[in-house]
């Protein structure tokens, strides 16, 4: 499934999921894809799937992306 990710830059690690969209919180820098890192991370966890099962489809230096993820 495609979801419209909106990042936040915050350290309350929320993630709301609505629908096909989703806002999530992350800490990390967004320098050399250490913000990617860290959102793919969330997303599997929250998603309960793995690592490899997530792919930022668009929005690689956006605060917007379009992620997929498989199950």
């Amino acid at each position: 499934m495609r979801y419209s990710v909106s990042v936040r830059f915050s350290s309350d690690g929320r993630i709301d999921v609505s629908g096909d969209e989703i806002a999530i919180s992350i800490e990390s820098p967004p320098e050399r894809g250490r913000a990617n890192r860290e959102l793919v991370k969330k997303l599997a966890a929250h998603f309960g799937t793995g690592e490899d099962r997530i792919r930022i489809i668009s929005g690689l230096a956006s605060r917007k992306k379009v992620v997929e993820i498989l199950k």
